[in-house]
């Protein structure tokens, strides 16, 4: 759902020509072009897939060969696609078992309903990434890679280092499709090591 204060905005616009349901497409794509934290035939978890956006780019990424599974607690109109499933829970609910297979790649755009009190917003923010982290680690294959929203605050330096341990390469990364008032990054992790 787009806010009326954002109708303008470029990438809502282009968003709407492109046939993607939300402008935050636009932030994976470029971390992607960037990181190449996706290729042809990778399984790819999304985590906070309402609207579908970075779901629809995912499965446009691995080809019929790979695999893209949304999870949400909201309804999502499945992208009429063979290679995209959807999962609908919350990810605190979330079991190893739900899913069939490990992946190569995790994303998670989560973000908490915001409160408009900023310490609050971005707290409940570090408790989204860090249940993404935790999922990630339990059902990644070793080198497998991971995208993380966070909001900043006094403990998202502590949590980036936490994160950083787990893999080959990792790094803070603010996409220019980020609203200039938001204080959301990314943590963009590359070759997960398995301990």
């Amino acid at each position: 759902m787009y806010r009326k204060d954002r109708k303008q905005d470029p990438y809502t616009i282009l968003a709407q020509k492109q046939g993607y349901p939300a402008r935050s497409v636009y932030k994976l794509k470029e971390i992607n072009e960037k990181y190449k934290i996706i290729r042809k035939g990778d399984s790819v978890l999304d985590l906070g897939s309402v609207p579908g956006s970075w779901l629809l780019y995912i499965s446009q990424k691995v080809g019929n060969k790979g695999k893209a599974v949304g999870v949400d607690t909201e309804d999502i109109e499945i992208i009429n696609k063979p290679n995209i499933s959807f999962i609908k829970k919350n990810i605190f609910d979330l079991k190893e078992y739900d899913f069939e297979e490990k992946f190569q790649v995790v994303v998670s755009d989560l973000a908490p309903k915001t409160s408009g009190v900023k310490f609050l917003d971005a707290e409940k923010s570090l408790e989204l990434a860090e249940k993404s982290f935790e999922i990630a680690r339990s059902i990644l294959i070793p080198g497998g890679n991971f995208v993380c929203k966070v909001f900043e605050n006094e403990s998202s330096s502590e949590f980036f280092k936490r994160v950083e341990e787990h893999f080959d390469f990792a790094k803070r990364f603010r996409p220019k499709a980020v609203i200039s008032t938001s204080k959301e990054f990314y943590i963009i992790c590359r070759g997960f090591k398995s301990f």
